[in-house]
């Protein structure tokens, strides 16, 4: 085994900028790929490429042994699980830990007792961070429906392994509800192996508000600021901020201690996120979950703190933990993230793969394109449908909004459809402009408008 040899267990932007870390570290990388990345840029990158498997995620990225018996064949000390695939999977982490490698991450036990979100719910409630109104795990759809009567509708059903929008359904009243347990259910079960469901209150016009944290592992946690991640489609992020611009000061000290507190009664270890939910007609907090992993979204955290999160994984993983002390962790400016994707808005935004025949990022003073994708590059129509991540950084929220809104309009991308077309009519919109936004702001304003016009 190669001390100083990592192994990247991704694919896209986040395996090209593992890779290119490591190098800046003096860190050897091998990546695994399925047989449609085998001519990818992060393949290319890498010191050494192994071909795990065939297309789909399940017989290659998704294979926890073979994922494994790659790294150890070919003498990695370490694992680079990124995000999504195995990055939150605890028997992975644990397998990785039984053959004596290191799991870039959390531990297995960390993972484990984080993932499961009503175990994460009572792990909260210990460390005593707001919660909104919820159930226990619920065993029927009568069950459900005697929980919903006391926590009070609308209320949402939550799958307890996972994440995503899997197994996620508001329900205004006893008749939605019935009609939604056993379909919410077979959801979790599918994509998770787990139908386990709980309620939470449904909070209609809440903002998502997320702490960037990283675990020194002794219990001692750092705080990379909040982000606002409220617009959101069918649960899934579209555009992230940093920080978030709505907040009293009073209630982002309280967000970052409840965090801080979390995460450091388990001596968390690693990059993690504590979202939580804001309503601010009544300027309340309800914890939400803990995401064991770098985000999609790390990116604007970094922007505004002059951080680099990856490269604090890899000193930590490799033996050389952050020793900043909080207060060197500032926060400068306003930073937004919009991610683009392979998909069709057109076409209620069908994925759109195929080979990109011209790809012209913008590029400028306070802009970063995070990317694994060139001309002549194939999406292939297996995994997400993310191709890049734009990063704008400004000194405050309305520059930054001009910034974004002038670099989506010299965005060019031809051979595929993308969503940017969508994304310049959304930046462009009063409300955001504004920061008039909350979870359902999207699904409740933006496509209803567009639809009709």
């Amino acid at each position: 085994m190669a001390e100083r040899r990592l192994f990247v267990a991704n694919r896209g932007e986040i395996a090209l900028r593992a890779i290119a870390t490591a190098r800046a570290l003096g860190i050897e990388t091998v990546v695994g790929v399925s047989s449609a990345d085998r001519d990818s840029l992060w393949a290319r990158a890498a010191d050494r490429m192994v071909v795990l498997g065939p297309a789909p995620a399940a017989a290659s990225y998704l294979d926890q042994r073979l994922v494994l018996h790659a790294a150890v064949a070919t003498g990695c000390a370490a694992v680079y699980p990124g995000y999504g695939f195995l990055s939150e999977r605890a028997e992975f982490a644990a397998l990785c830990e039984a053959e004596g490698m290191i799991f870039v991450g959390p531990t297995s036990t960390q993972i484990a007792a984080v993932g499961d979100k009503l175990a994460a719910r009572d792990l909260a409630r210990r460390a005593g961070v707001p919660l909104t109104r919820g159930s226990a795990e619920l065993a029927d759809v009568d069950a459900a429906l005697a929980a919903a009567n006391d926590i009070g509708f609308p209320v949402l059903t939550k799958a307890s392994a996972g994440g995503g929008g899997r197994g996620m359904v508001i329900a205004e009243n006893a008749d939605a509800l019935a009609r939604a347990f056993g379909p919410a259910s077979a959801a979790a079960q599918a994509a998770f192996g787990d139908g386990r469901l709980f309620l939470e209150r449904y909070m209609p016009r809440a903002r998502h508000i997320e702490v960037q944290a990283f675990g020194l592992g002794d219990g001692r946690v750092l705080h990379l600021h909040e982000r606002d991640c409220s617009v959101q489609r069918r649960y899934q992020k579209m555009v992230e901020e940093a920080p978030a611009a709505i907040l009293p000061a009073e209630i982002r000290a309280q967000l970052h201690a409840a965090a801080v507190g979390l995460l450091g009664s388990i001596g968390y270890a690693s990059a993690g996120t504590v979202e939580f939910l804001y309503d601010e007609s009544d300027q309340s907090l309800a914890f939400l979950e803990v995401n064991a992993r770098i985000q999609v979204e790390h990116p604007v955290s970094e922007a505004v703190t002059g951080q680099d999160l990856v490269r604090w994984q890899l000193e930590q993983a490799f033996g050389s933990p952050p020793t900043l002390a909080q207060s060197a962790i500032g926060c400068d400016g306003h930073a937004i993230e919009v991610r683009i994707l392979a998909e069709d808005p057109a076409r209620d935004f069908a994925p759109s793969p195929g080979t990109i025949t011209r790809w012209a990022p913008p590029s400028g003073e306070g802009i970063r394109l995070d990317s694994a994708v060139a001309t002549g590059s194939r999406v292939p129509p297996f995994y997400d449908s993310m191709v890049a991540k734009l990063i704008v950084h400004a000194a405050t929220r309305d520059a930054a909004v001009a910034r974004l809104s002038a670099a989506l309009a010299r965005f060019e991308v031809d051979g595929i459809a993308t969503n940017i077309p969508f994304l310049r009519a959304l930046v462009s919109h009063p409300d955001f402009i504004a920061n008039r936004l909350h979870t359902r702001w999207l699904e409740q304003t933006l496509l209803p408008q567009r639809a009709a016009a």
